[in-house]
Order: structure tokens, then C-alpha cells, then sequence
């Protein structure tokens, strides 16, 4: 994996070391992250076909405006930055790639992030038909899939936040 950029092996908590804003943005955003994909997960194990791909929309649309505004990236915050610090950031979120950064996020957009992990949402849903052992398979698919996502998100965030220079929001969260 030597040959990819840092960025995409790198974990979030690495990627802000030396910035204890941002490491302490992604420890917050890290733990909405774990109570959403233990959401994804119950909501996996239910042997009710369609119900995991509803509850992990429901759950992206919620998880990915909470992480931005962790680290001052949600529409609201960028539109109030001075116009020459919001250029650099949407300068940062091009650079990035990110189509979640800075935008309200919609179910559409979550569906066509969710096609990222296509084979996952198939898996698990031929996983429901296995009697227990099926739905345990179903829940831990779930889980690391939401955790994927979140992290692929989580990195981007710290990329753009780093980029732009960007001044954090207070340390509290909703």
C-alpha cells in the first residue's frame, strides 16, 4: 500500500496528530461514529429485508452533517467564514474530492455513497436469511461498513480542516 497516499491509509487519529484541535474533533466525531454503526448494526441483525438500507440512510443523513460540523465544515459554518477563508476551503474540498463536505446532505447523496460498498449491502442481505448466525453476520457487515464510511468521511474532514487552516468550532457537541 506504499504507493497510495497517506491520506488514504492513514486513519483519521493520525492524520490530525500534532493538531490537538483536530484530534480532539476526531475523538468526538469518533464516538457519534460508534453509537451510529451500533444503530446500523441492531438495525442489520432485523431479519426484515430493506429495513438495514432505510436505517443506514437515516443514519448517514444524520452522521455525515454531525461530523462536519464537528470540525467547522457543515454549509452553515463555511457560509459564515470570511469569503476569503471560505474560498480556501472549498479550494480544500476540491483538492480533497469530498462530495459531502459543506453541503446539505440529502438521501440521494447517501444512496450513492452507500453504492461504494454495494457488495457489502448484498452480503448482508443474503446473510438474513441464515437463521442467527446469518443476522450476527448481517449486524457485524453493518457496523463495519458505517464505520468505513464514517472514517473515509472523518479523513476528509481533517484533510480540508488542515488544508485550509480552518479555526475549529467550540469543543461541544450536539
Amino acid at each position: 500500500m506504499n504507493w497510495l497516499p497517506k491520506s488514504a491509509t492513514a486513519s483519521a487519529a493520525n492524520l490530525a496528530e500534532g493538531y490537538p484541535e483536530l484530534e480532539q474533533a476526531v475523538q468526538r466525531s469518533k464516538k457519534i461514529l460508534h453509537k451510529k454503526a451500533l444503530m446500523a448494526a441492531v438495525a442489520s441483525s432485523v431479519p426484515i429485508p430493506g429495513l438495514d438500507w432505510a436505517a443506514d440512510a437515516a443514519l448517514l443523513t444524520k452522521l455525515i452533517p454531525q461530523i462536519n460540523r464537528e470540525f467547522g465544515l457543515s454549509p452553515e459554518q463555511i457560509d459564515a467564514l470570511h469569503p476569503e477563508k471560505r474560498e480556501q476551503v472549498q479550494r480544500a474540498v476540491a483538492m480533497v474530492g469530498s462530495v459531502l463536505i459543506g453541503k446539505l446532505i440529502t438521501r440521494e447523496m447517501v444512496v450513492k455513497l452507500a453504492t461504494t460498498i454495494g457488495v457489502r449491502m448484498s452480503s448482508k442481505q443474503a446473510a438474513k436469511f441464515v437463521p442467527f448466525a446469518g443476522q450476527a453476520i448481517s449486524a457485524t457487515i453493518g457496523y463495519a461498513a458505517l464505520r468505513y464510511l464514517g472514517e473515509q468521511h472523518l479523513r476528509e474532514c481533517v484533510e480540508v480542516a488542515k488544508q485550509a487552516q480552518l479555526p475549529l468550532p467550540a469543543t461541544h457537541s450536539k
